[in-house]
């Protein structure tokens, strides 16, 4: 499983321009399933997100976590995270999880997170959708429940 995560001032994700989803402080996540992902796959990214310190504390050093805060938690579907461009021109998604498990475990993430506390959005799964963003900071990170980077 991988994430994207973006620190935001707000974001929000529409769906043929109809609102579905939005937040104010808190993070974005880009979440990608793949095909071997499995349920603690999911657990450990979860408990990753929550608990990384990455909002500022009184003396402006990032030393806070989601939790700390009380910020949201938009998370958006996205495939394209195993998206292999080592070849060609067209990035293979063969290591992706077929559609039906992909939902499944990106439902279950959404309840995870929900079940931390934690007020979460979302965008809606295999949409297209557009999402904005005012990243804080800049702060972005990656992070794969293989430990590949």
């Amino acid at each position: 499983m991988r994430a994207v995560i973006q620190r935001v001032s707000r974001a929000a994700v529409t769906v043929d321009q109809i609102l579905v989803g939005a937040i104010d402080q808190g993070l974005v996540i880009l979440l990608g399933i793949h095909r071997d992902d499995q349920q603690t796959d999911l657990e450990w990214l979860v408990e990753k997100i929550i608990h990384l310190r990455i909002f500022a504390d009184g003396q402006g050093k990032m030393n806070r976590s989601l939790l700390d805060t009380g910020y949201a938690m938009l998370i958006i579907s996205q495939f394209t995270l195993y998206g292999d461009c080592r070849q060609g021109r067209r990035p293979g998604y063969s290591t992706a999880a077929r559609p039906e498990q992909a939902e499944a475990l990106y439902d279950a993430f959404i309840k995870a997170v929900q079940q931390q506390g934690i007020r979460t959005a979302t965008g809606r799964f295999q949409a297209a959708m557009a999402v904005e963003l005012v990243n804080d900071g800049p702060v972005t990170l990656l992070l794969d429940s293989a430990k590949i980077f």
